[in-house]
């Protein structure tokens, strides 16, 4: 159930990053949830270098630091490739 629970997490995250770095004309159901679960990721580990807590379960924080770190790796992407 958990599982579920983060891919629904992730998906929205990604959905809501996609709109804001301008992706989600090109991305479907899949890669929002990659780029949300990833994003997820990032943003925990940078809010951890600075001494801050990232993702630290379903809250709205928790929300807000997976969609920012999801919008980080949309832009580096975009830069890249």
């Amino acid at each position: 159930m958990n599982f579920i629970v983060w891919i629904i997490f992730g998906g929205l995250a990604g959905w809501i990053a996609s709109m804001i770095a301008g992706t989600n004309e090109e991305q479907g159901l899949l890669a929002n949830i990659v780029v949300g679960v990833i994003g997820a990721f990032i943003g925990g580990f940078i809010m951890g270098k600075l001494d801050k807590p990232g993702v630290t379960g379903f809250n709205l924080r928790s929300f807000i630091v997976a969609v920012l770190g999801a919008v980080l790796l949309l832009i580096l992407f975009r830069i890249i490739f």
